[in-house]
């Protein structure tokens, strides 16, 4: 079946309890997948994205966000919610916020004593993975921000422009997290409402932690706005600066070209007047001209780089 279970101890819960209504199937077990599909009708075979229902059972994908180590990864949960068994399609892999479902049932074991009361364990501690993402995103972007004000302070002593790209691309990393983690959110509040709705009023202890994980829920979804607005707000002016930057190097090649193209031209001009002279002069004004030619090439690099408008 899984290994989930059988990885959790007898000193940290009693997982025969817990296997009477929950079942952890990972994504690529296909021997137990057809088990349950004979036997209790379940069938994770079609994919998609919003809450389905079939005779026994009702679907719930969740797109969970959690941090591992110092990475944010993203893993599709199907619950598949039915009278007496849940089960959950879950990764290959340990899938590690459930382990914070477990300890919570471990905490208060009336919720493993039912499938609807094992699925709330699970949306608790897919929403505290996902506050735990947000505190991540919100730490990187306090760090962007001082980072991008630094740069701005360094406006006139010239700011490595590759650097702050760098800094842009990662801040849109984090802002597509962030709207990740609010898509996540929306997905859980839907799943638990749903649960709220089918435990019905025979669960009324239940119902009322129900109500506070939608709380929560919220809670979270909120948090995510306000990063997602800090985002925002980095990036415009991350993309104003940038603007700025871009505008005084296309002046100042503007302001050189000017200055230098006239001396060009008129040695040019020079070189192809004194061909009919003599081979000396002929080849003295082509000397003339390659060399502001390349003045007039390599003066306004130089003051573009010393400006920190070019590496």
């Amino acid at each position: 079946m899984t290994t989930f279970l059988s990885a959790v101890t007898a000193d940290h819960f009693d997982t025969e309890v817990l296997q009477q209504h929950w079942i952890p199937l990972a994504a690529d077990d296909a021997d137990t997948a057809a088990v349950l599909r004979e036997r209790l009708g379940i069938d994770f075979t079609v994919t998609r994205r919003q809450v389905w229902e079939s005779d026994n059972f009702l679907y719930f994908p969740v797109v969970a966000c959690y941090q591992r180590g110092e990475t944010i990864e993203h893993a599709t949960i199907v619950f598949a919610l039915g009278g007496e068994f849940l089960v959950t399609l879950q990764p290959s892999e340990h899938f590690v916020p459930f382990d914070k479902a477990v300890a919570k049932m471990r905490r208060n074991p009336e919720l493993a004593g039912s499938a609807h009361g094992v699925m709330y364990a699970l949306l608790w501690a897919l929403n505290e993975a996902s506050e735990r993402v947000l505190h991540h995103a919100g730490d990187a972007l306090e760090a962007m921000h001082e980072e991008i004000e630094q740069a701005l302070e360094r406006h006139d002593r010239g700011t490595d422009i590759a650097d702050l790209r760098e800094a842009m691309s990662r801040l849109d990393a984090t802002a597509r997290i962030v709207a990740s983690t609010r898509g996540t959110q929306l997905q859980l509040a839907r799943t638990a409402r749903h649960l709220m709705a089918d435990a019905g009023s025979g669960h009324g202890k239940l119902n009322d932690s129900i109500g506070l994980l939608l709380a929560d829920i919220d809670g979270v979804k909120e948090h995510a706005g306000v990063e997602s607005d800090k985002a925002r707000y980095l990036q415009r002016a991350m993309t104003t600066w940038l603007g700025v930057r871009q505008n005084e190097v296309v002046r100042a090649c503007t302001v050189v070209t000017a200055a230098f193209l006239p001396p060009t031209l008129i040695a040019g001009c020079y070189a192809v007047d004194l061909t009919g002279i003599s081979e000396i002069s002929w080849q003295l004004g082509l000397l003339v001209t390659a060399v502001l030619a390349l003045m007039a090439a390599v003066i306004p690099l130089a003051y573009l780089r010393k400006k920190g408008l070019l590496r």
